[in-house]
């Protein structure tokens, strides 16, 4: 549940933010609106690729420890 709850309360403030800098600069109500409809959107479909790409930067990072601990030991 509050997982749920906290998922929702970052949804919620993703949409706000975007409005609110949507409307700051352009000072349309119909321009703030679809800003906060599509950040979130965005968001949701390019976090899975986001995730990708730092698990390579940690695969990548960890295989280079393990090559230079394995050249010290030589």
């Amino acid at each position: 549940m509050v997982t749920a709850a906290r998922t929702v309360s970052q949804v919620g403030m993703h949409m706000s933010v975007a409005f609110a800098v949507m409307y700051v600069f352009t000072g349309s109500l119909a321009l703030g609106g679809v800003a906060a409809v599509v950040e979130p959107i965005c968001n949701v479909a390019l976090m899975p690729l986001h995730d990708k790409l730092w698990e390579r930067i940690k695969e990548r990072v960890e295989v280079r420890k393990l090559q230079q601990v394995s050249a010290m030991t030589r």
